[in-house]
């Protein structure tokens, strides 16, 4: 949440020719809502099994194409059939800071329902670590690397 999947995400397909889809955006768009607006009308489980639905229709319908995933997104039960997972590990901290020094910090804060309170969001970033870390078949120290450096990394461990 807040890592940079959609920044490191279009600077990957711009530079590689690749397709990418957002699974947040997949969901924004069957809704006809923003994911801040599903979690307040609707709540947090229903969000869950969108990103369920969303998974399952990834599964049947969508091949070679690069797919930005929402930080619970972790949790659908067929996330290693849709491919090789890959991280953008940072800290919490360093992510703070990125959301915050944004030009657009204030939408980019507003955008991410869980992300409302530090505190919690710290909590929740904890108990996600580990399960990343986990599932993923590719890890990307994003702190250390500039975007080029990032999506130069994915392209040669993905063998792009």
């Amino acid at each position: 949440m807040g890592v940079g999947k959609g920044t490191t995400a279009r600077a990957f397909t711009k530079k590689y020719g690749t397709y990418i889809i957002d699974t947040d955006d997949l969901i924004e768009s069957k809704e006809n809502k923003e994911v801040k607006k599903i979690f307040e009308k609707k709540g947090e489980a229903y969000f869950r099994a969108q990103e369920q639905a969303t998974a399952d229709w990834i599964e049947k319908c969508v091949d070679k194409t690069f797919i930005s995933c929402g930080g619970g997104f972790y949790k659908v039960n067929n996330l290693k059939k849709l491919g090789t997972v890959v991280l953008l590990d940072a800290s919490f901290e360093w992510i703070h800071n990125r959301l915050k020094s944004a030009k657009n910090s204030e939408s980019k804060l507003a955008k991410r329902p869980l992300f409302s309170d530090e505190k919690k969001a710290k909590k929740l970033y904890k108990e996600r670590e580990k399960a990343y870390k986990k599932l993923a078949d590719v890890v990307v120290d994003v702190e250390g690397l500039s975007l080029e450096e990032q999506i130069d990394f994915i392209a040669k461990k993905c063998k792009v």
